[in-house]
């Protein structure tokens, strides 16, 4: 089940809210929200629910008793316990199949390679669960001593499939006292809509046209096939593919975020419109905002941070690009495109921070998003022979033509989808809806204005998302295989 699924938005989710609203204190209430949440996560597979509850009870056990020792080795052996199960488990799972798979290929063992499946969403739940174990240990929050209110945080449905990686220290108290507002319950409903319509409306068919473009088919064609689009093809499936995967995934938090609002949790944001960066450190500080912070206060800043030689702050640099890459798949071109932005991170620091060098303002907004859009590349397409076809094909040294009928006929008719795409990549909508607020504070007419706003685009974006679903077939959240 997602989020933009017609029997989540008309029947699983309206029936949470309302059995949530029905209870009468927060304990109840909670206890809901579990069942929800282990139901919504049984319904991919029941049997991985088993590890998740397991991850989760063995975590509590070793926080509660880390929380009772006093002795510093001893609180440092429960770290090391707890750590230990949580990345194991992430590892055996996520990556164990694929290094077997390597040593098939270049040493012939194991003879037979086994198959493991991915539990969904097992990257994201983990990461806050080791963000649980080691704020415990260094004192930062109390062990939780409920087990079904640890439970509860690390299987919020709102968020435990596909993110935001909701840190515990952020809903410790809105797990056990929170309120219901009114404002935050209409907040709620306009950014769950917001969502909604990014996913449905743009992201949905930004995947359609780069599908298209890129001749994104699992055949054994597809190398002949990239080799063959002309450059136009190449380079509207590049970015059709980088619009797709930011609405995809913010729209996912989004939808996270209005969902936890509506009952008193307040996710902190995940994404801060990305494409728009002047840097690609820039850019970094704006995606997937949750990520990109677990790794510099879990790893990077424990490593030494930049307080250290200029050899050993590179050293912590690669070790945390790395694992951001790897963190996305297991498969060496997620490796690589964690390396390449390390790349370019690097030579920012040392070139950017010579105070002479300056670039104009539009120059680097365009070098940022080509460098992103590059990058999206190598996320995109696990076989080396095929990024290498993509790149060269943005530039005709595949002998490919310009363009040919069909994509010039494609262009023409969704260049107006590109440039409301495009927009909705942009804070635009927010700049002029916080422009309408402030002049409600003093004008009548901007007041009513305002209103009219705030109850039409969500009835409108939920009417115009439904007619998208209805019968459409292509609706993947793309980071759930993460």
């Amino acid at each position: 089940m997602v989020f933009s699924s017609l029997l989540f938005v008309y029947a699983f989710f309206p029936l949470n809210l309302l059995c949530y609203r029905l209870m009468p204190d927060l304990k109840w209430r909670n206890r809901i929200m579990l069942i929800f949440s282990l139901i919504f996560y049984a319904w991919a597979g029941p049997v991985y629910l088993l590890l998740l509850v397991g991850m989760t009870l063995a975590d509590w056990l070793v926080t509660k008793e880390m929380s009772k020792c006093m002795e510093q080795k001893l609180r440092k052996r429960c770290l090391i316990i707890g750590c230990t199960i949580n990345i194991g488990l992430l590892c055996f799972f996520k990556y164990l199949s694929f290094f077997l798979q390597n040593f098939h290929n270049w040493f012939g063992v194991p003879e037979n390679v086994l198959a493991i499946t991915l539990p969904i969403g097992i990257s994201f739940y983990t990461f806050q669960l080791l963000s649980y174990v080691v704020d415990v240990y260094r004192r930062e929050v109390q062990a939780q001593e409920n087990f079904f209110t640890l439970l509860l945080y690390v299987s919020m449905f709102h968020q435990c499939i596909a993110g935001p990686i909701v840190r515990y220290e952020h809903v410790e108290k809105e797990l056990t006292n929170r309120k219901i507002l009114r404002a935050d319950v209409a907040y709620g409903i306009r950014r769950f809509t917001i969502g909604l319509a990014k996913k449905a409306l743009l992201a949905n068919t930004c995947g359609s046209f780069a599908d298209s473009f890129l001749a994104a088919t699992s055949s054994d064609s597809i190398y002949t096939t990239l080799i063959s689009q002309p450059v136009l093809s190449v380079w509207l499936g590049m970015f059709a593919y980088t619009m797709q995967i930011y609405l995809d995934f913010s729209a996912y938090s989004d939808m996270a975020i209005g969902m936890g609002r509506m009952i008193g949790f307040h996710y902190h944001e995940n994404f801060n419109y990305p494409y728009i960066s002047k840097s690609i450190t820039e850019f970094w500080r704006r995606w997937h905002i949750s990520l990109s912070t677990f790794f510099r206060d879990y790893v990077y800043i424990p490593l030494g941070g930049n307080r250290c030689s200029k050899l050993r702050h590179i050293f912590n640099l690669l070790v945390v690009w790395a694992l951001t890459g790897f963190w996305h798949g297991a498969s060496w071109n997620f490796l690589l495109w964690g390396l390449y932005y390390f790349l370019f991170l690097v030579t920012e620091k040392a070139i950017l921070a010579r105070s002479e060098f300056h670039i104009p303002r539009a120059l680097s907004r365009i070098y940022t998003i080509l460098i992103v859009s590059f990058g999206w590349m190598i996320f995109r397409f696990e076989a080396p022979s095929q990024i290498l076809s993509i790149l060269k094909g943005l530039f005709g040294l595949n002998g490919n033509s310009f363009t040919n009928y069909e994509t010039t006929v494609a262009f023409k008719g969704s260049f107006l989808f590109f440039i409301i795409a495009i927009l909705a990549c942009t804070p635009i909508a927010k700049v002029l809806g916080e422009r309408l607020q402030k002049r409600a504070l003093v004008e009548p007419n901007a007041q009513v204005a305002l209103q009219v706003v705030q109850i039409a685009v969500p009835i409108v974006l939920l009417i115009l998302s439904t007619a998208a679903l209805v019968g459409d077939s292509y609706n993947p959240f793309l980071y759930f295989r993460f």
